[in-house]
């Protein structure tokens, strides 16, 4: 009886405890966001948005209208410099989509990412420059093979099946990866936990299931996402990267994972592109490792 007494007391107090806060919350000033890669045997890729309001209503139109259509962005190795070329596409949906990318007509000028080289990214947008550099690391930390094992501890063990991989890591801390996966004829698709440090398992080789990588634009389900099936063509895109892509992953992955949770601490996202600007340039050195789940 005292436990129901202390209980309904507890719960009078913070009803009558309870204040009504309002927030006035003024409107953000429009910022540039920028998403930009290059990999080693491909060439740059650069999305340019508008930032948006914290409460704005996501759809279709408002993505489409947030794009940066107008900016000129640059790219060089240190030795010669690209001017991208703005491309605009249809998307399912009917949905207009940009981006910038190679220009073919300065083709004595095209750079293609390579192993252990540095670039640079200079955006002009509305009388401002933004500036940024990455590096694509050499190929240290490997994936030596992947195979696939039965889920345990799942209602269904005839189809559901784990991904696991036997890693090497090299000597020395400081080795940062990104992962992503493809199955069958699907887009490759970042895990929700992608970008990882060697803080502890410098120097060892070690085995480690990696999940199913997950389309965040669609509804996820929690409790399948991160299995394959038997009869599946996996892919694994396994990423070395330097320590400011995997700051800015780690904390993007972070962020995304306590969306609606009531008791996660606010999350600042770590870019690195100056002038006040969101987001990120970031290098990949990428290996590939395929395999078919038997059925």
């Amino acid at each position: 009886m005292k436990l129901y007494i202390i209980s309904f007391l507890l719960l009078f107090f913070l009803i009558a405890c309870e204040k009504k806060i309002a927030f006035n919350l003024k409107e953000s000033s429009e910022l540039l966001t920028v998403d930009a890669s290059i990999e080693n045997g491909e060439e740059p890729l650069v999305i340019l948005t508008k930032s948006l309001n914290y409460f704005s209503k996501i759809s279709a139109s408002v993505l489409s209208n947030s794009l940066v259509t107008d900016a000129q962005v640059f790219i060089s190795d240190g030795v010669i410099t690209h001017q991208l070329k703005r491309y605009d596409i249809i998307l399912p949906g009917n949905v207009p989509f940009s981006f910038y990318a190679t220009d073919p007509a300065s083709f004595a000028t095209i750079i293609t990412g390579s192993l252990g080289k540095s670039y640079s990214l200079r955006i002009v947008w509305k009388g401002q420059e933004y500036k940024s550099n990455t590096t694509i690391p050499l190929l240290r930390k490997t994936v030596d093979s992947i195979w696939a094992v039965k889920a345990l501890n799942t209602p269904d063990t005839s189809t559901k099946m784990i991904l696991r991989a036997k890693i090497t890591d090299p000597a020395g801390f400081g080795d940062y990866i990104r992962y992503f996966t493809k199955v069958n004829k699907e887009p490759f698709y970042p895990g929700l936990n992608s970008a990882f440090d060697d803080q502890l398992v410098n120097g060892t080789t070690y085995f480690v299931d990696v999940d199913k990588g997950a389309d965040r634009n669609s509804e996820i389900d929690f409790e399948n996402f991160a299995f394959f099936k038997k009869g599946d063509t996996v892919t694994l895109k396994f990423s070395n990267i330097n320590k400011a892509t995997f700051d800015f992953w780690r904390t993007v992955d972070f962020s995304y994972q306590s969306i609606g949770n009531p008791f996660s601490s606010p999350t600042k996202i770590i870019g690195n592109i100056s002038n006040g600007a969101l987001g990120y340039f970031g290098g990949y050195a990428n290996q590939f490792k395929t395999i078919i789940i038997p059925k």
